[in-house]
């Protein structure tokens, strides 16, 4: 270990399991003649100073000495430059002492570039590129490796590599040009990707078809790639032109799902290959989402293995699928289901993130009234993930009340929609649990009886005060004017922490009070504010669009989410319900035509 170790204060430095003064005994160890010991000691050194990619002070005050282990120890040369690697590109407040420390030390390493190990020269090329400016006089170095270099993928990653340092355009494009005659598939598919991480949109043809039959040829998983973050993997940059990854998904890509929750109207272009990748939940789910979003009405003869599936979950999954995509027959199939698989239908979880029981609802959203059939076999046999379709068929929860009322609170939407014809059964039972301090039922009461108080109550009575202050939210946005007496309560939220909660106090003031000098400013700054949108934010552009005003700091974000070719709402999870981005485009747009 060379000198100077001990000459650093490693106590007052940090790392990622607090003070770093077991870093010299762990340096020390990585150079064990132990194997046992360098091993330990290398999975600590690792888990101290770059811990899933943060790093810290010791860690650049470790760079030199574990620059001096790769060169000189006789331990796992490879593991320490992929540390050095991973210090250069961490994240952290001491990225900057870091990366310089690297930087530093890179000069020392450079006979590494020519190791016989070929992952050692792989690694040595991705500390270089990893320096980025630092790097520029190591050019030559780079070149002349190129050229010597004989392992296709080593070559390749040089090729990456002076393509993210060149400094000069014209060299830099010669070159790719010059190599995308290589024999090695790995470096045409580098030369490909560098000259399309520049090249204007949409992708030049040229570029793309070499780039494709590399990528067929030797096809490569970038997901945890090595490069700063100039680079741009091949799958990414086809991302940004539709019609280039259209082309690749033609090509046989699996880049299906990610186009069409990258570009809205994109869903017809995909769902051949969305049907023909679906061989599970999941990949149904995202069949009955992109079906969804199409007029649909066709046969899927292709659904015919999924349908009669011996694993529940699938066929569930596809009679969704069906439903969404309105194929000849989808409510038999969903009344079939019902029939032979009752339990399964109504609990099967699609996917983890998801609702169970989803494809009865699915059947009446997508079919209205002609879903009657569906509902009629609900009303016979009520279960709490189906009730709630029953508000769309008022006459059939009439004559069902006394089992609706044994399913609360699942059921309390149901009644609620029902009003005074729920009938003095759902009332009593209603009255019940709010007095034992249902919320829901309690709101479900006063839609049916116009008496508040108890939901009230129930919000006064909660002793948490955040608790207190969502139910409060959530009842006046319910109920309107009959929670004005919960307003102090709604208004303390304005000063909540994050923009959601603040939008969605301000909704629900307004729909007590009708203001909206004070309330849309808040829920407009929601949607300013925002450069990625979720699901949470298609409730501040219904509330707009129910107050028909747009603040002016909000009408760019509007006009986005009603105009641009990408989606501007998160679609995540898949769910097998219409894309969120749908209904935020609509409410977008009418919001707009409403306020010009």
């Amino acid at each position: 270990m060379p000198e100077g170790i001990d000459d650093i204060d490693w106590a007052a430095l940090a790392h990622a399991y607090g003070p770093a003064d077991d870093v010299p005994g762990l340096l020390r160890a990585a150079g064990s003649p132990d194997a046992q010991v360098r091993d330990e000691a290398m999975e600590d050194l690792v888990s101290s100073l770059c811990h899933q990619g943060t790093i810290y002070s010791a860690t650049a005050a470790a760079v030199p000495f574990l620059a001096r282990l790769a060169l000189e120890g006789t331990g796992d040369r490879l593991g320490l430059l992929w540390l050095l690697h991973g210090a250069a590109t961490g994240t952290g407040t001491a990225h900057r002492s870091v990366r310089r420390a690297v930087a530093t030390a890179l000069p020392g390493l450079l006979g590494l570039a020519a190791d016989e190990d070929p992952s050692v020269r792989r690694t040595m090329i991705w500390i270089v590129a990893a320096c980025e400016h630092a790097s520029l006089p190591l050019l030559p170095l780079l070149r002349a490796r190129l050229d010597a270099e004989e392992d296709a993928e080593v070559r390749a990653d040089l090729v990456t590599a002076l393509g993210l340092l060149d400094v000069s355009p014209h060299a830099r494009e010669a070159r790719n040009r010059r190599l995308l005659a290589a024999p090695e598939p790995p470096v045409r598919r580098a030369a490909a990707t560098d000259l399309l991480r520049t090249a204007p949109l949409p992708l030049p043809a040229d570029l793309v078809e070499p780039a494709l039959d590399a990528e067929q040829a030797a096809p490569a998983d970038e997901t945890h790639h090595p490069w700063p973050g100039s680079y741009r993997p091949l799958t990414d940059r086809l991302m940004d032109d539709p019609d280039a990854a259209l082309r690749a998904v033609a090509r046989g890509l699996p880049l299906a799902w990610e186009l069409t929750e990258t570009w809205r109207d994109r869903e017809r272009d995909v769902l051949p290959w969305l049907a023909e990748a679906a061989t599970d939940p999941e990949g149904l789910c995202r069949v009955a989402r992109a079906g969804a979003a199409l007029e649909g009405g066709v046969p899927a003869p292709w659904l015919q293995r999924h349908l009669t599936s011996e694993d529940p979950a699938v066929r569930v999954a596809a009679t969704h699928a069906a439903v969404r995509l309105r194929v000849p027959g989808a409510l038999g199939l969903v009344l079939r289901l019902m029939d032979e698989l009752p339990d399964e239908a109504a609990t099967v979880r699609l996917t983890p993130l998801t609702a169970p029981g989803t494809v009865v609802p699915a059947a009446v959203e997508t079919f209205g009234t002609a879903a009657e059939p569906v509902a009629r076999r609900v009303a016979a046999r009520p279960c709490a993930p189906w009730a709630d379709v029953l508000r769309h068929f008022p006459a059939l929860a009439a004559g069902r009340v006394g089992a609706l009322v044994r399913l609360l609170p699942a059921s309390a939407g149901v009644l609620a929609a029902l009003g005074r014809d729920a009938g003095d059964v759902a009332v009593r039972a209603l009255r019940a649990r709010a007095g034992a301090g249902d919320l829901t039922s309690a709101v479900a009461l006063a839609r049916v009886t116009g008496d508040a108080a108890p939901a009230l109550d129930v919000v006064r009575a909660l002793p948490d005060a955040v608790a207190r202050r969502e139910a409060a939210v959530r009842v006046a946005d319910a109920l309107g004017p009959a929670a004005a007496a919960l307003l102090p309560i709604v208004e303390e939220r304005l000063s909540a922490p994050d923009r959601e909660s603040r939008a969605d106090a301000a909704a629900a003031i307004w729909r007590v009070t009708g203001r909206t000098h004070d309330t849309a400013p808040v829920i407009g700054d929601q949607l300013a504010r925002c450069g990625d949108l979720y699901g949470p934010h298609l409730g501040a552009l219904r509330a707009l669009a129910s107050m028909g005003l747009l603040p002016e700091a909000a009408r760019p974000a509007v006009e986005r989410v009603a105009f641009s070719p990408r989606r501007a709402v998160s679609g995540f999870p898949c769910d097998a319900t219409p894309h969120p981005d749908l209904q935020a485009r609509a409410l977008a747009r009418r919001l707009l035509a409403v306020t010009g």
